[in-house]
């Protein structure tokens, strides 16, 4: 079994900053794409950002140049850098990888989520 624990939600003001962090533990043996997801009340899950095991990364239009995804392959860890928050970055943001398991087959699993609030 495998477990996303995400951390670094909270309620930040405008033009504020967050770090959010995602760390995978179990039976792993790699980790492809570890990626940022978020759903904003009343909206459809929509890709944040996304990173390979290689370092390759791809952001959603709305938050280039403000957010930054990284991460530590070595502690099966993603991050998400959030600068110049807008209130409509309000939303549940989901952590999610694509791995391989050491029964040798591909899996995909989420996090349960932290809430980012953007407000004055």
């Amino acid at each position: 079994q495998v477990q996303l624990v995400e951390s670094g939600g909270g309620l930040v003001q405008p033009g504020g900053s967050l770090r959010l962090s995602c760390a995978a533990s179990g039976s792993i043996f790699s980790i492809n794409v570890m990626g940022w997801y978020r759903q904003a009340p009343g909206k459809q899950r929509e890709l944040v950002a996304a990173i390979t095991s290689g370092g390759m990364t791809n952001y959603a239009d709305s938050v280039k140049g403000r957010f930054t995804i990284s991460r530590d392959n070595a502690k099966n860890t993603v991050y998400l850098q959030m600068n110049s928050l807008k209130p409509e970055d309000t939303a549940v943001y989901y952590c999610n990888a694509d791995l391989i398991m050491y029964d040798w087959k591909s899996y995909n699993y989420w996090g349960q989520g932290t809430q980012v609030t953007v407000s004055s």
